[in-house]
């Protein structure tokens, strides 16, 4: 294989020609446009499930439920997807626990090409509905997590198709303890030995790996390195075909490195209600004026248990340590046009300089512009 050249992807009997996945950004920027656009071009196009309701039902000028506007959503990018090209993924976040079972079973029943799942250890992924050729795939940020899931998932008979390793300079939700986001030990390269290990010893699945992955030069690295493929979130954030609002696109390009931080109830509030830490553009509206705002969940995707064990949102009390977060990723994807907009990024949104097309960024990735 020529020096500099892109290794294909293998996952379950399939293969991606372009090792590289792209990330479920949700709420809404991970859509039919941009999934399809990154499939024609031999990637892994990934939908976000998040709030996959409101925003297919918006767009059909129909009431969807879950799963039939998941299942509406697949069905549609992978129509729109050429045939021998890339493959169509979908992000279904643990986070989301009204509708986890629901976006799964939607995205089973369409015949998606890939399940990821994150935000929360998906240890009931393979016992909801057989998964037939659909691959999954979760997201871990140790070995000792990857080791929980194969555990628990091989009493089922089932190992993951894949994993992918995010590391601490990923955009979202991060899954490390705020103290824990910059030690040594938890940089992406430190991180990735243990996990290979794991997924050898479990049947040696392929290890995707995501978190700060920038240019083709870092991509032909971590191959280098053994790892089998990459996700990468923010590169895609700011194209054409994303379905990001024209201002957060243009925050991000006009975003400086001090400009991005991570937002923490308790150590950076306002942070999520779901009590992971989040990465955000600190110039995000809603991260400024959070605690002007009246406390309101009229949304109700991120919930966690409060002290009666009942599944609650802590922003429907409280908007000083903790954002609304649904309403204000709705805002940015063009879903809530009255709300406050809140842009979450990836550690390198910096080094963003312009909004291009998928296929553009496509060749840069590949190695094919100079």
């Amino acid at each position: 294989m020529p020096e500099g050249m892109l290794k294909p992807l293998k996952i379950k009997g399939r293969v991606l020609p372009v090792p590289i996945i792209q990330g479920g950004m949700g709420v809404g920027v991970s859509l039919n446009p941009l999934a399809s656009a990154v499939a024609n071009e031999g990637g892994m196009g990934i939908i976000s499930s998040a709030a996959l309701d409101r925003l297919v039902s918006k767009r059909l000028n129909k009431q969807l439920a879950t799963q039939d506007a998941v299942y509406e959503e697949v069905s549609f990018t992978k129509e729109q997807s050429r045939r021998n090209c890339g493959l169509v993924g979908i992000n279904i976040m643990v986070a989301i626990v009204r509708d986890f079972e629901e976006s799964v079973r939607g995205a089973l029943d369409a015949k998606v090409d890939a399940i990821i799942s994150g935000a929360g250890l998906p240890l009931t992924l393979p016992t909801l509905q057989d998964p037939k050729d659909t691959a999954l795939i979760p997201i871990v940020s140790s070995a000792r997590a990857l080791s929980v899931i194969c555990m628990r998932w091989s009493k089922n008979g089932y190992r993951p198709d894949a994993v992918v390793l995010e590391g601490p300079l990923a955009g979202g939700h991060l899954g490390f303890n705020y103290g824990d986001i910059w030690k040594d030990e938890n940089t992406l390269e430190n991180l990735f030995p243990a996990v290979k290990d794991m997924a050898q010893k479990y049947g040696d699945f392929p290890v995707i790996v995501a978190g700060g992955i920038f240019s083709h030069d870092e991509i032909v690295i971590w191959q280098r390195r053994g790892a089998d493929g990459v996700q990468m979130g923010t590169r895609f954030l700011a194209t054409r075909e994303s379905s990001a609002s024209q201002v957060y696109k243009e925050a991000v390009v006009n975003c400086s490195e001090k400009d991005i931080a991570v937002a923490d109830p308790v150590f950076f509030p306002p942070g999520s209600p779901c009590g992971l830490p989040f990465r955000v553009i600190t110039k995000s509206p809603m991260f400024q004026n959070s605690r002007l705002r009246k406390p309101l969940c009229n949304k109700g995707y991120v919930l966690r248990p409060d002290k009666d064990k009942k599944l609650a949102c802590p922003a429907k009390e409280d908007c000083v340590k903790n954002m609304c977060v649904c309403n204000g990723l709705l805002s940015s994807a063009g879903y809530e046009e009255n709300e406050m907009q809140l842009w979450t990024v990836g550690t390198n949104a910096y080094r963003v300089k312009e909004i291009v097309p998928v296929k553009t960024l496509m060749n840069e990735l590949k190695g094919l512009t100079g």
